[in-house]
């Protein structure tokens, strides 16, 4: 009964080297990603910005609490297996829903799923929603970089001046903003190498750990959680959150409980895109989310002020990733 229910599931059957055209599963995950990528940057600006909440740790440690609570019950119910190839086992211990030896093999993956989420949290709530999509845009180019480095991976010309399309609309895009802040820049480009590292060790890791999406998703949580917990109670997070003026609003609460799902639901969207894809197609994908995001961004947080050269270079970028996408679906 168990294997018929994950059959149900798109959780990887296989986790071999994805083909490089694009199949129609791998756009069903692209564009999942991208719908809960823009739902998730949004909540999670209400609560840094428009509910003043200070601790961005706290917010990560609940998703990632939430993450791992859902995670344990569908195992318990056997709606979904940690593994490629669904087992027997009916222990309910958590510390054995994977093997030890698996976890220790995914630690770097975890790690640096770790510095991925607290600095990205971070650059969300140092940098309005226009600029923090138009930096996060350079991140394709860091990707291509590291997946070169870690995997040896290679691409296309046409792949290549794809990339340098969108990164240098991102420049154009940017070339006029006057909130220009050192430190808050400087953290967007910590967040982009994070995330082409965190991105490049889900191709590499991921398809050769045995583990199905949800059993990535579950050995970063164990391994990430207690470390998390730890540094928020050090930095006394968890205790001043009790004094936050808004707590017991029902307004955030709701922004506080969709912002744990969408976690949940972009967290799986990534694994499952990048594995059946690749780790720039992934990183393509966040910037053709970007359009929908930056919309959305100026009409309910407001940012930057209109700009005809911002327009271009978002438009460029919007471009560039869309020949990605054209290039990728043709094999190119």
């Amino acid at each position: 009964m168990a294997d018929q229910k994950d059959e149900k599931l798109p959780v990887f059957s296989s986790l071999k080297d994805s083909p490089s055209a694009m199949t129609k599963k791998g756009a069903y995950a692209a564009v999942s990603y991208m719908v809960s990528a823009v739902l998730l940057v949004l909540f999670n600006k209400a609560a840094l910005s428009s509910y003043r909440f200070p601790y961005a740790n706290v917010i990560t440690l609940f998703q990632m609490i939430s993450s791992l609570a859902l995670l344990y019950a569908l195992k318990l119910w056997k709606i979904i297996s940690f593994t490629v190839e669904p087992q027997n086992n009916t222990n309910k211990n958590p510390a054995t829903l994977i093997p030890l030896k698996t976890l220790v093999y995914t630690l770097p993956l975890a790690i640096s799923y770790l510095l991925y989420m607290l600095v990205t949290m971070e650059s969300v709530r140092v940098v309005s929603v226009p600029m923090y999509t138009t930096l996060r845009r350079t991140t394709v180019a860091f990707t291509m970089i590291v997946e070169y480095f870690l995997s040896g991976n290679k691409h296309s010309y046409s792949v290549i001046g794809s990339v340098g399309i969108i990164v240098f609309g991102a420049f154009i895009a940017g070339a006029r903003d006057l909130s220009f802040d050192a430190y808050s820049y400087a953290v967007v480009f910590v967040a982009n190498i994070c995330t082409a590292v965190y991105l490049a060790s889900i191709a590499r890791i991921g398809k050769s750990s045995g583990l199905s999406t949800f059993g990535l998703m579950w050995s970063n949580g164990i391994i990430c959680g207690p470390i998390l917990l730890f540094w928020t109670l050090i930095n006394g997070d968890l205790r001043q959150l009790l004094n936050f003026p808004y707590l017991s609003s029902l307004g955030f609460q709701v922004v506080m409980v969709l912002s744990c799902v969408l976690a949940f639901l972009i967290n799986y969207c990534v694994f499952w895109n990048t594995t059946l894809n690749s780790a720039l197609t992934q990183t393509i994908c966040g910037n053709l989310k970007d359009l929908f995001t930056i919309g959305l961004g100026w009409i309910i947080f407001g940012g930057l002020p209109f700009d005809l050269l911002n327009v271009v270079g978002q438009s460029l970028g919007f471009i560039g990733s869309c020949l990605y996408a054209f290039f990728k679906i043709q094999g190119k």
